[in-house]
């Protein structure tokens, strides 16, 4: 393929902390940031449409770099819009490369060519899961005790409706350490926090269903409403809720299922 996404002065898809980390928990980020493709310019959008949820999760890696310092946890994190390429969806669904953002079509997502579909997977999807995938297989080969933390946000207010709960704990179909981290964080009783609420891991998701339940590695997904992350404050009061939680879940999580 000679058709480029990247130029050479661009910053690579992947940015990573602490990849030797001392802590069984890795976190990734799958949409870390709004930075566009210079090629690429706005995808035909308002420039304000790139800094809205539909490009990215606002406050996600704040939060989740945050954590990784207070565990000293490793960190893998995407930095690319969602809108260029969704890093959390199979490649070839209909979300991959959304020709939609919310109520607005996206014109520079319209039509494209195999060619150009397939520039934004091996330049920006494929690094950042391969970076992913040799981190988990690395540990495991070490035998290193692993779990994965995907890291998200969500917009407080979609299509009109404003979501009440604070957070959300997702899951597909192992409910382990998910269940575990849910009771951790429902301690403080002044916060909502759902469960597989407003949407649950779907088949159409990648980061979850392909590096956690294909090969029986404890996981969990994170939600955090984005109002709540939009400021400094609000980042550092989540960041300390949930690096507590995910460290207090670990020994639960271990006494309740321990290794074979």
């Amino acid at each position: 393929m000679s058709l480029r996404l990247l130029e050479a002065d661009e910053p690579p898809p992947v940015i990573e902390y602490r990849p030797n980390g001392g802590s069984a928990f890795v976190i990734a980020v799958d949409h870390a940031g709004r930075r566009m493709p210079r090629r690429l310019g706005s995808l035909g959008l308002p420039r304000a449409e790139l800094e809205r949820h539909t490009a990215w999760d606002l406050g996600a890696l704040a939060v989740a770099m945050r954590v990784s310092a207070a565990l000293d946890a490793p960190l893998v994190a995407q930095e690319y819009s969602r809108l260029v390429i969704d890093c959390n969806r199979t490649p070839g669904s209909e979300t991959s490369i959304p020709t939609m953002a919310e109520s607005l079509a996206v014109p520079g997502n319209i039509g494209l060519s195999d060619d150009e579909i397939a520039a934004r997977r091996l330049e920006i999807f494929e690094p950042y899961h391969a970076r992913l995938r040799a981190l988990l297989r690395a540990r495991q080969a070490a035998q290193r005790p692993t779990f994965l933390v995907t890291q998200h946000t969500m917009t407080d207010v979609l299509k009109g409706a404003r979501r009440q709960m604070h957070a959300a704990v997702l899951y597909e179909h192992d409910r382990r350490l998910a269940g575990v981290v849910l009771e951790m964080l429902r301690r403080d009783e002044k916060l909502l926090i759902a469960e597989n609420e407003p949407y649950l891991v779907q088949l159409t998701h990648y980061t979850v269903p392909h590096h956690a339940e294909s090969h029986g590695l404890p996981y969990v997904e994170l939600e955090i409403r984005q109002d709540l992350v939009a400021e400094e404050a609000g980042r550092a009061a989540w960041a300390q809720r949930i690096a507590q939680a995910l460290q207090d879940a670990e020994p639960v999580y271990n006494e309740r299922y321990p290794p074979p």
